[in-house]
């Protein structure tokens, strides 16, 4: 399986302070991963760095997908967050627009133009998260679970090789919490690379796969 994430010795600021130093893992194709700590501990800030919207001081290394983050031109960073499929705790969809026409705004944004193309990936995705037959409803008339499917529709659009969830059970009761989880769980089986972080120990638990944790300024295996 091809390393789609390497990182080595990177150092991780906000703020000019220093939030994760010596961060060394590499992710693999089709690998899930949970990234646990504490809230402040840089979970959140390891994940942005990867999409760049934080910027890594120093390192040795710091590849994803095949960008260098570390030498990484503004104008090239649309092309890697194409890349990545990014899903978000507090959902973060268009409240004045339909579940479809959500979905149909990032594609446009993206670059896809033909119509036939735009409506047979939407409904992929929508079936693919179990919500194609609610294409047509505006985010508010959505459970919190619904919505954070749609959210990973949005996040499967462009085929992205990698796919970050920043708690994406942190708004959800437990019981659909669980189904997030099986179906990001499904996503890694079908290919797609997950870095999923949560404080929710049980999850890790009840669906084991490798974790990383961020403490006392250090990641570790």
């Amino acid at each position: 399986m091809s390393v789609i994430v390497d990182y080595r010795n990177v150092e991780i600021e906000r703020a000019e302070k220093t939030v994760l130093k010596n961060v060394s893992f590499t992710l693999s194709e089709g690998e899930f991963c949970y990234l646990v700590g504490r809230v402040g501990s840089g979970k959140s800030s390891l994940m942005k760095t990867m999409y760049a919207d934080v910027a890594i001081p120093s390192g040795e290394k710091a590849d994803v997908l095949g960008f260098d983050l570390l030498n990484l031109k503004k104008r090239r960073i649309p092309y890697l967050r194409r890349k990545i499929g990014i899903v978000f705790q507090d959902f973060q969809l268009l409240q004045d627009r339909s579940v479809n026409e959500n979905l149909r705004f990032v594609l446009r944004a993206t670059g896809w133009s033909q119509r036939q193309d735009i409506e047979d990936r939407i409904e992929e995705v929508l079936t693919a998260v179990g919500m194609a037959n609610k294409s047509y409803k505006m985010p508010h008339e959505l459970s919190g679970g619904e919505q954070q499917r749609v959210v990973i529709a949005r996040a499967l659009l462009n085929k992205p090789a990698l796919i970050l969830a920043d708690e994406p059970t942190g708004n959800l009761d437990p019981e659909t919490g669980y189904q997030i989880v099986t179906l990001l769980h499904t996503l890694a089986h079908d290919g797609h690379s997950i870095l999923m972080a949560t404080h929710n120990l049980q999850l890790v638990d009840d669906f084991p796969a490798r974790v990383l944790r961020c403490a006392d300024k250090k990641l570790s295996d």
